[in-house]
């Protein structure tokens, strides 16, 4: 079943967006007139062939990016209206990201690390800490808030990672391969921790994954093919 946009109250709304990219003389087609649309407490995996276009799209539901024609809507606000600056803003208010590679800066802490996105969007320090305290808390990492980076496990560091997207309450976290680099068990305890999240705070989560007993555990599942989602079935 082919995915089309439908509703104007979308936390993510793609519509007909396509992407190509050059490669020498020739001209690749990586995103052919796709609609998509994410909710509020959504738990959607993406899956794909290697190179199908996966991190592309998730970049242009973000507002990293811009498509080379559709539009791409956040929390009801048309990307392509917003000057960089602006989509900074946004996508602070509204989005979160985690990645395969942590990206945490390694000589602030724990606490620092998840304090950043709010002390950026203006919140004191002080009230900045406390929420990042309870997100740590929330995540497992209680008594670690004053750990740096190198202190930390690669399953301790993703879940740092995981703290800091939901430290401005966003709407939706926007998740690319973030097991790829855990063993199979502590990539279980992060994916177990995403569900609770999502029925806790409501947050929705978008992963891009390889990972298909992961995708199989969403509600959602969309198969990116031929530059076109499909949604899979769940058996």
């Amino acid at each position: 079943m082919s995915i089309e946009a439908s509703s104007a109250n979308a936390v993510i709304r793609c519509d007909r967006i396509s992407r190509r990219y050059r490669q020498g003389s020739s001209v690749v087609q990586v995103l052919d007139n796709l609609s998509c649309e994410i909710h509020g407490a959504d738990l959607v995996a993406i899956v794909g062939a290697s190179g199908s276009g996966k991190s592309t799209l998730l970049n242009l539901m973000g507002g990293l990016d811009d498509p080379d024609s559709g539009s791409v809507e956040i929390a009801g606000k048309a990307v392509a209206s917003m000057n960089e600056s602006q989509r900074a803003s946004w996508r602070n208010k509204h989005l979160g990201f985690v990645y395969q590679f942590h990206h945490l800066l390694g000589e602030f802490s724990a606490l620092e690390n998840v304090a950043i996105p709010n002390m950026i969007g203006g919140m004191k320090k002080s009230a900045a800490e406390a929420v990042a305290r309870d997100l740590l808390s929330r995540v497992g990492l209680g008594e670690r808030v004053n750990h740096r980076p190198a202190a930390l496990s690669g399953g301790e560091r993703q879940r740092v990672a995981i703290a800091r997207a939901l430290a401005t309450t966003p709407s939706c976290v926007l998740m690319d391969e973030p097991t790829g680099n855990l063993d199979p068990g502590t990539a279980a305890a992060v994916f177990e921790l995403l569900l609770d999240l999502n029925r806790e705070l409501r947050i929705s989560f978008v992963i891009v994954t390889h990972d298909m007993e992961m995708a199989a555990g969403m509600r959602r599942t969309l198969h990116l093919r031929d530059g076109r989602l499909e949604e899979v079935a769940h058996g």
